[in-house]
Order: structure tokens, then C-alpha cells, then sequence
């Protein structure tokens, strides 16, 4: 096991969460945070109190700055909008740092997908789409896939959520509102008879039930969730679609907020009208099935995950950031060594990540009907 040298880039929710986690289960050599905003790096050093981390002030626009970083690191990880990551993987790879991403936006890990030549040349691995919905989820697809040699569908359902609702959106700010109104905005894919089909996101509402105090809850087309599973899958998984879970109303009472335009003063109106950091949850269903020695087979995976209180880290939190730390880890390792760039469902292995989830306490429930 080498020891590395870890950059992450953003002190947000995300970023610090991530050293927390390289912090306890990584053998590091150095953990650095950079950002450009001093109270948010003041926030998570505080947050990362008794963690040898270094924070460092840095604007990721000054190319020359902020390559010095990735210079001096094996591994950069990127926990700032997906507009920056692009840019941040090219000079990842120019100097020859391995760099993962948290995806969610088909255009831009596309553009990744790029540089797969460039970063084959300078030995470099590149993983988009690391977080939760693209990432966590394309590892239990890809689990899917090693157990059904046939398979019929892959429903993904992902919501991260308040634990106290409060109408009329009954939804809280844990991750970039950026990322949620694209997420709203721009199509949908699905895979249809190995077909990439795009639908207008927020469509398609349909019930899901969870245990108790959940219930009913409604669940609807969101884009960037499927991100190139379909692509990776079209030869092996006949349907495929990707859904955001609600409590029930979101999804018509948040539909006319999108005709604020531009984008910053809806952003802005969310962020002076949502509640943020209040404790959440996490609901994952997956189902599939399909046909295996014959027989008619149903595999479903549900993940309900809580905000953990001791360390007062959401639950967004851990499914975004442990799944990245953990690839991350990997990397470190020598388990993920293939030089390129590749989301998680074609270079993660399944159970060796599902264990790790499981000592941070992500426990996937898998079930065979």
C-alpha cells in the first residue's frame, strides 16, 4: 500500500466529507484542501478539527495556481460544480494526477471521456460520476449485471431528503442547487431495447413505497442520474431509467419555479427559501429483473441511510463522499490501476465496495425474489 498525497478541491459539504473519510481509512502522506473561499475553508477546518489536513486558499480559475497542487498530489478530487471539471481533469492530467470527479452532468463527463488517449499516454486514471446517483448506483448496475446474464429492466430510485418536511416543496438544500435545477431541467435518458432515448425530466410520476414513517412517496424522470450506464449497458440490459424521489406534491408544486429565469435568480430564491442542514435521509431503491438458468429472477437493493449526528454529517453526505473516498482508496491501492477514463461501473468491483460502504455503515439491502 503506498502512502498518498490527496488533493481535494472544494471545502463545501462534499470536500470535507471526503478528507473525513480519507482521513480514518486511507494510509495518507498528506490530505490538502483547497478553495477560494476563506469562511467555507475556516467552516471545514472546524469540521475537520482534529484531522491532519492542510487548508490552503486557491482560486480553481488560475490555472498556474492551482497546477502546483496537482503536482504535488497522486490523487485529485474534485467537490466543486461539474462546470469546473473539464478543465480540472485536463490538468489533472497534464500533471500526471489521477482525478476523480462527483459527475451528474451527461455534456460534461462526455467531454471527459475525451481525454481517454491523453490519459493513457500520461498513465493517468480518470473516474467521472464517482458520488451517489451517478456512481454508488452504477456499481449495484454493474452488480446487477455480473448476477443476471439476461436482464429485463433497471429501475434506479435515489432521493435525498429531509427528515421533517416542511410544505410546500418538502425538500432541504443538501447539495448545490445548481446541480438540483439541472438535474430538473435538462432531459432524461433511458435505455429502451437498446435504444438511448432522452424524455423531458420531472415526468413520468409514479408511486414507491418505503417502510414506515416514509410510506407513499413519488418518484420521476431527473437527468444525469443514468449518466453513461446506458451507453456501458445498451447490449446487456433491455430498460433502463433513472428517478428522483419526492415526498409526494414535489414534483407539480416545484414545476413553476422553473420559469424563474435566469438560473442565479432561482438559485437564489431556493437558497433564501429552502432549509438547509437540517437532518436528512437518504431513500435507494433498485430494481431489476431478469432471467438466470431459466428462471425468472428479481434482484432489489434499498439503501435508507440517516443523518449521523455524532459527527454531524448528512446523510448526503456519506452516500456522495464515501463512495468517491472510497474509489479514491482504491486507487491508493492498486485495486483500480487501469490507466484511462472510466466511471465506476467499468473499473469498481462490486463486493470490495460494498464492504467498504458497510464499515462506514451504508449497509445495501439486497434482495433475491
Amino acid at each position: 500500500m503506498t502512502h498518498m498525497n490527496f488533493l481535494i478541491i472544494g471545502s463545501g459539504m462534499m470536500g470535507r466529507a471526503i478528507a473525513y473519510d480519507l482521513a480514518n481509512f486511507s494510509k495518507y502522506e498528506s490530505i490538502t484542501i483547497i478553495d477560494k473561499n476563506k469562511k467555507s475553508l475556516e467552516s471545514a477546518k472546524k469540521f475537520l478539527d482534529n484531522k491532519d489536513i492542510n487548508f490552503c486558499n486557491s482560486n480553481i480559475k488560475l490555472k498556474n495556481q492551482i497546477k502546483k497542487y496537482f503536482s504535488f498530489s497522486d490523487i485529485a478530487i474534485s467537490a466543486v460544480p461539474y462546470k469546473y471539471n473539464y478543465n480540472l481533469a485536463k490538468i489533472a492530467i497534464d500533471s500526471r494526477t489521477n482525478f476523480l470527479d462527483l459527475g451528474g452532468n451527461n455534456n460534461i463527463v462526455k467531454k471527459e471521456r475525451g481525454l481517454m488517449k491523453e490519459a493513457k499516454e500520461n498513465e493517468v486514471i480518470v473516474i467521472p460520476d464517482c458520488g451517489l446517483a451517478p456512481g454508488l448506483t452504477s456499481v449495484i448496475t454493474k452488480d446487477i449485471v455480473e448476477k443476471l446474464p439476461k436482464i429485463k429492466y433497471v429501475k434506479i430510485r435515489v432521493g435525498g431528503l429531509p427528515i421533517n418536511p416542511k410544505p410546500p416543496l418538502n425538500y432541504q438544500i443538501i447539495f448545490s442547487p445548481l446541480g438540483l435545477i439541472n438535474e430538473y431541467v435538462e432531459k432524461s435518458i433511458i435505455l429502451e431495447s437498446g435504444k438511448i432515448i432522452k424524455k423531458p425530466s420531472m415526468t413520468s410520476i409514479e408511486q414507491i413505497i418505503f417502510p414506515k414513517p416514509f410510506g407513499i412517496m413519488e418518484a420521476f424522470l431527473t437527468s444525469g442520474g443514468c449518466s453513461t450506464l446506458p451507453y456501458t449497458y445498451k447490449d446487456k440490459i433491455d430498460y433502463l431509467d433513472y428517478k428522483t424521489i419526492r415526498y409526494l406534491g414535489h414534483c407539480e408544486n416545484f414545476k413553476p419555479l422553473l420559469k424563474i429565469k435566469p438560473r442565479e435568480k432561482l438559485v437564489n430564491y431556493l437558497v433564501n427559501n429552502l432549509p438547509a442542514n437540517e437532518a436528512d435521509i437518504v431513500l435507494l431503491k433498485v430494481f431489476s429483473k431478469g432471467v438466470k438458468d431459466g428462471l425468472e429472477k428479481k434482484l432489489e437493493y434499498t439503501i435508507i441511510d440517516y443523518y449521523d449526528k455524532i459527527n454531524k454529517i448528512t446523510s448526503m453526505m456519506r452516500t456522495t463522499a464515501y463512495p468517491t473516498s472510497i474509489i479514491a482508496t482504491m486507487i491508493a491501492n492498486g485495486i483500480i490501476y487501469k490507466k484511462g477514463v472510466f466511471c465506476p461501473e467499468e473499473v469498481v468491483p462490486c463486493d470490495l465496495f460494498f464492504n467498504e460502504l458497510k464499515k462506514r455503515n451504508v449497509i445495501i439491502k439486497k434482495e433475491i425474489i
